[in-house]
């Protein structure tokens, strides 16, 4: 009788960061900017990083994103090391980043015209993501006679549309007043649980990091490190006036706030 085996090896994370380290070349020598990141994201997941201005969370996205490169270590994109930027890795600025010149419907286009599509595919993908964040109407609509939030929404749907694998967001909402800020949260999550896509955020926000993510990331500063992990184990959609949701954000602002002791020692030492 054949018998069948069963593998309990599991299948290699999306994203791996190995011994990552960051240093900066400053008038007054060399900077430390991130240290030791060793870091695994699963596909699908939609991970937070959470910390203070200057800790670094920035900067490791841009390496992810392959706009910088790392002093020590590597970062891996399903086992391939990553070199330099590409479309299976996507970034979304909180400035938007839109080409002033072009329409709604020609900036979600231009990665798929740019990659050698035909102008019939180019036009289907460029409609299937405007319809997928709620443009179509503002097609032929340029960046300058939109709202904040309908930019940042043509800013996801341009990226989206290369198909990528990864999308990395650099504080994406935190130019926005906070009923836009709060709808386009919304409208991430329903995005994100229709495609499972990779997402990996940078916010200032404890709130926003606890609405949104499966996995919230602590960075400590000088130089920065991944401090804690905390994994978020609420039912979405969440409520921030629930005691379940303001028991995570407690732990984690209590973790943040940990942080900045050593920097407020530092600061007063220096001063004295």
């Amino acid at each position: 009788m054949s018998s069948i085996e069963v593998s309990n090896v599991s299948p290699p994370p999306s994203l791996r960061i190995e011994g990552l380290t960051k240093s900066f070349e400053a008038a007054s020598g060399s900077v430390e900017a991130l240290r030791s990141i060793n870091l695994n994201i699963a596909k699908g997941e939609f991970v937070c990083l959470l910390g203070a201005s200057g800790c670094g969370k920035s900067t490791l996205l841009r390496i992810i994103a392959g706009f910088e490169t790392a002093s020590k270590g590597v970062v891996k994109l399903y086992g391939t090391p990553v070199t330099g930027p590409g479309p299976d890795r996507g970034i979304v600025f909180q400035d938007y980043a839109l080409f002033p010149w072009l329409t709604v419907r020609e900036n979600i286009g231009f990665g798929p015209k740019h990659a050698g599509l035909s102008s019939q595919d180019v036009k289907r993908i460029s409609m299937q993501f405007m319809e997928m964040v709620g443009l179509s109407a503002f097609a032929d609509h340029y960046p300058h006679q939109l709202s904040g939030g309908m930019k940042q929404r043509v800013a996801i749907a341009r990226v989206l549309a290369n198909d990528t694998d990864i999308l990395l967001m650099d504080e994406p909402f935190g130019a926005l007043d906070a009923l836009t800020r709060t709808k386009l949260q919304e409208e991430l999550l329903d995005i994100w649980e229709r495609t499972k896509i990779t997402v990996v955020f940078v916010t200032h926000s404890v709130e926003e990091a606890v609405v949104l993510a499966d996995r919230v990331l602590v960075m400590s500063a000088g130089p920065g490190r991944i401090d804690s992990d905390f994994q978020i184990d609420l039912a979405r959609p969440r409520d921030v006036s629930s005691a379940e949701f303001n028991s995570v954000r407690r732990d984690i602002t209590r973790k943040l706030r940990s942080n900045l002791v050593p920097t407020r020692m530092l600061k007063a030492a220096v001063e004295a």
